[in-house]
Order: structure tokens, then C-alpha cells, then sequence
């Protein structure tokens, strides 16, 4: 799998003209490519992103990705066969994706792991066509993974809504094995080494990341960093946001905690409350 083409300058004034009155990060802005100078080589990093009908959002995706202007980068989009227009951006980018392919598929999950089944980079992550990266991040993320030599690296989000245009940060306690079992972690922001990467559960349509931490992140060794490392956009069509979801949320819950899967949580009330007593004093001793 090829790497994305890069630039001795950075990709900003090589990529598609940002959409109009668009400004800013990633739009009119690049990491700056000299940041990497630090390291002579970097280890390849798979960016995979599953789409389907995400137009309004997708540019702003692929732009977060590319203009990181990462020196190894491998960037593969798997869409489900959209038609909102989301073929016509991919091919307006085709040219600095790694592999893209626009069919229809079984769902986020299959596309995911179809997505990753062609990766050939040392770290691997997610992001979702209506998320994007905050800049920097992606040198930010490589070197700890290099400096503390760990297999999973996580980090802050922000969610923004976009109706009312207004950001909030999410903040991670550093994820214990022991209070695993409780949802934590800021999907896009989740990055790990190929090592350890493990199947997502394809028949899951909400709650697929979540599962999929409690299987590929316990005994592992991690490092959080304490800062956003990606935007996670709240609109009407969002799972997380829209009420319709529900009794799939549900759904899901049923699988994850069924005896055939991760099986039933018996001291869920004490992990509950020891959880409730970390989280005041890690704000207490934090602030």
C-alpha cells in the first residue's frame, strides 16, 4: 500500500482550494512539515476512515489528515457506496489517499476492518468521516508512542455542535483495567500499535469502539495525553446525538454484556461508585 504523496513544503498550497469562506485549521492551515526533522525516519501510520453519505463533513476529514503533513502515512477510505456527492470529493483527493473504494458494504464495522485488513503502517487509528484531527497530532501521538514505547496512546476530545456552533472538551481519566468496563475513551482520539490491533465486532452498530477497547486495550501498556487530539462533530444525523438510536444502544448493550460475549457485570454498582469517588479526586488534585 502506497504512502501519501508528500511535499517538501507541506500539501496546503498542493490540495484542492479550501471550500469558500472556510479558514483556519485545516483549511488555511499546516503543521508545519519542518516539525518532523526531529527524527530521520518515521514509522508508517494507517489512517482508516469509513464513510457513507457524509458529505457536509468529509473534506474537513481528509483535510485534517493530510495536512498533519506526516512523512509516512498511509490513508485508506472505505465509503458505503454514498450518494450525496461523497464519490466526487474522494476523487478530488484521490491523488494523496493511499486506497479508496465507494460500494456498498455491511456497516461501519465491516468497513472498518475491511479498511484495516489492508494496512501495512506500525500504528493504527480510526477516524470517522464526520470527525477530524486537531493539528499537530499526528507528530504529537508518534513520538509518544516512540518515547515511552507503548501499545496504546489516547488523548482529550472536543465535541462541537454544530447548530449551535460551540465547542466542549471532553477530559479522560487515565484508563484502568479495573473501570474498563465503564465508557471512557474519545473514539478519535484512540490511537495503537499494529500489534495489538484486533477485529471490530461487525455485527455492533453503535457501542463497536467501546467493545472493542475492552478487548484490545486490557494488560496493555498506555500513556494518555492530557490535551484534545481531535473534534468529534454533534449534529442530527450523529449516532450519539440522535434520539432514534436508542433501542440500538440497547441492542448493542444486550450483545456486549450477553454470556456468549463479555458477560454479565455483577459488581457493577461498587465499580460505579469507586469511579464516581476517582473522578472527584482526580478534578480536585487536577485543577
Amino acid at each position: 500500500m502506497p504512502s501519501v504523496k508528500t511535499a517538501e513544503n507541506g500539501l496546503l498550497n498542493v490540495l484542492p482550494k479550501p471550500l469558500q469562506g472556510k479558514i483556519g485549521w485545516a483549511w488555511t492551515e499546516e503543521t508545519d512539515p519542518t516539525i518532523y526533522n526531529n527524527r530521520k525516519s518515521w514509522p508508517k501510520l494507517t489512517i482508516v476512515t469509513p464513510s457513507y453519505n457524509q458529505a457536509d463533513f468529509l473534506e474537513e476529514t481528509f483535510r485534517s489528515v493530510l495536512l498533519q503533513n506526516y512523512p509516512n502515512l498511509e490513508f485508506i477510505i472505505m465509503d458505503g457506496g454514498s450518494n450525496d456527492g461523497s464519490k466526487t470529493i474522494l476523487e478530488k483527493y484521490s491523488r494523496w489517499i493511499s486506497y479508496w473504494q465507494s460500494e456498498k458494504d455491511g456497516g461501519q464495522g465491516q468497513a472498518i476492518n475491511r479498511g484495516f485488513s489492508l494496512a501495512s503502517g506500525e500504528y493504527y487509528a480510526w477516524i470517522n468521516s464526520d470527525d477530524y484531527y486537531l493539528k499537530d497530532v499526528f507528530h504529537l501521538v508518534i513520538d509518544t508512542f516512540l518515547k515511552y514505547k507503548t501499545g496504546f496512546v489516547y488523548g482529550y476530545a472536543n465535541n462541537y455542535n454544530v447548530e449551535k456552533n460551540e465547542f466542549k472538551l471532553v477530559t479522560v481519566l487515565p484508563y484502568i483495567d479495573y473501570f474498563i468496563k465503564i465508557p471512557a475513551l474519545a473514539q478519535p482520539s484512540c490511537f495503537w500499535s499494529a500489534k495489538i490491533h484486533q477485529p471490530i465486532w461487525e455485527e455492533l452498530y453503535c457501542s463497536l469502539d467501546f467493545e472493542l477497547w475492552l478487548r484490545l486495550v486490557k494488560g496493555q501498556k498506555r500513556k494518555l495525553i492530557k490535551q484534545p487530539l481531535a473534534v468529534a462533530q454533534v449534529h442530527d444525523d450523529a449516532k450519539t446525538s440522535d434520539p432514534k438510536m436508542k433501542a440500538k444502544w440497547e441492542a448493542d448493550h444486550q450483545k456486549i454484556w450477553s454470556a456468549e460475549a463479555h458477560g454479565t457485570v455483577y459488581e457493577w454498582k461498587r465499580i460505579v461508585f469507586l469511579n464516581r469517588i476517582r473522578q472527584k479526586l482526580y478534578s480536585l488534585f487536577s485543577s
